[in-house]
């Protein structure tokens, strides 16, 4: 179990330039080129309805633009698919104005599919003197069917194995015992990840970026507290506005990276905690959302800020001094309150629902210090802490479909 778990990590905590959902539609366009051998003289892309919904206001890294067609013209320009999510590091102005006018000139077909074979689904058809294809499904960077005329292989450094995802009987327990008991030095990326995160946020607070909500947090910065709030909410607004920042991701997403590990190493320095302390934390915030998104899916209508908060609650509780007692109850303090917060497609605007989460997280890891929680009597929260979870994640993967299928058609109707 301990070498899984290891093999989790870092499979799902990876850095990623922009929102991973674009991201993933310009990896599998690149991979598609590459497997034609040329520049395509046409594309055509097929995706399913979350990543549509995740890809269509969010800003592409360095181009001042949103959206999926440009990010569709990098990668088939520039995208170099070896580089998993940061598939588009290489976009210079440059290559912005060339990406632009490929735009002009090649036809570029996008289909968003009522019945995708899964939530994460991209489909990619490239032309030219012959032509090629190539799928993700299941995982941000996961290739599958691919098929090209001479059947070149390429291999993506960050490609996942879904079977790592589909543990049976993983429980909090584990993941706990695992963060309290391995060996920190394999583990040294995830402080490595989580400085990267912080960085962001301090692009932020020099940039306009998004709403600048972590600017305008940093400005009334006088507690840890607000602290945790500002750079949270600063590294989501450089990575939703496009700046060409690199963020460790977990489990697909970068802002469930950065609210799962930003907060943790904030208050851990404000602790003065040693660097095993540090380390424990993260990996007990990064595993607990891996455990968590395992049942409930890479992309849903359960905004992912729940999960990572969660996650960051329990890392915060364990530096408080709590065991692994405490961090049920945070854990419960967490779903017992915001778990209903939506997911209403990625944009500028996450870093209100991140700052939300975050602020929730260190409340709820307070709480926990105290014993204070809500008992099985209430709402959705069970006696056992695996069966709470798992009710959360049946909410956000069962029964908020038609709520996932409500927002797509509001936001698409505007």
């Amino acid at each position: 179990m301990k070498s899984t778990f290891l093999q989790l990590l870092h499979q799902e905590v990876i850095p990623a330039i922009g929102c991973t959902e674009p991201i993933c539609v310009a990896l599998c366009v690149a991979r598609a080129k590459e497997r034609l051998g040329a520049v395509p003289d046409a594309i055509t892309v097929r995706l399913s309805k979350n990543i549509y919904k995740n890809a269509m206001a969010v800003g592409i890294p360095n181009t001042g633009m949103t959206g999926l067609p440009i990010a569709i013209a990098l990668g088939a320009t520039i995208g170099r698919s070896e580089l998993g999510l940061e598939v588009l590091r290489d976009t210079t102005p440059e290559a912005v104005e060339y990406a632009k006018e490929y735009m002009a000139r090649v036809p570029i077909s996008l289909e968003v599919l009522e019945n995708a074979p899964d939530v994460l689904y991209v489909d990619v058809e490239v032309a030219g003197i012959k032509k090629a294809s190539a799928t993700i499904m299941g995982g941000h960077t996961h290739f599958v069917d691919e098929a090209s005329v001479d059947q070149v292989s390429i291999e993506c450094r960050s490609s996942v194995d879904p079977s790592l995802n589909e543990q049976d009987g993983l429980t909090l327990q584990e993941v706990y015992d695992f963060a309290m008991q391995a060996e920190v030095e394999p583990l040294r990326f995830l402080l490595e990840g989580a400085e990267m995160n912080i960085a962001a946020a301090e692009y932020a607070f020099k940039h306009k970026c998004g709403h600048c909500l972590g600017q305008i947090l940093a400005k009334q910065e006088n507690s840890i507290f607000e602290q945790i709030l500002a750079y949270t909410s600063g590294a989501c607004d450089a990575r939703m506005s496009g700046a060409l920042v690199p963020v460790m991701s977990n489990s697909g997403s970068g802002n469930q990276g950065i609210s799962c590990s930003v907060p943790v190493l904030l208050y851990a320095r404000y602790i003065k905690a040693s660097e095993e302390q540090t380390l424990r934390a993260l990996v007990l915030s990064n595993l607990t959302v891996i455990y968590i998104k395992q049942s409930l899916g890479r992309l849903s209508a359960l905004c992912g800020c729940v999960v990572a908060a969660t996650g960051s609650a329990c890392g915060i509780t364990y530096l408080k001094g709590g065991n692994y007692e405490e961090v049920t109850y945070a854990v419960k303090n967490m779903i017992a309150n915001i778990s209903g917060m939506i997911c209403d497609g990625a944009k500028p605007g996450c870093a209100l629902k991140v700052t939300s989460g975050v602020a929730t997280a260190v409340i709820s890891a307070s709480l926990a210090m105290e014993h204070s929680y809500p008992e099985a009597t209430e709402g959705i929260i069970d006696e056992d802490i695996d069966k709470t979870i798992h009710n959360l994640t049946r909410i956000g993967h069962d029964g908020m479909r038609q709520t996932d299928e409500l927002i797509l058609d509001i936001m698409t109707h505007k």
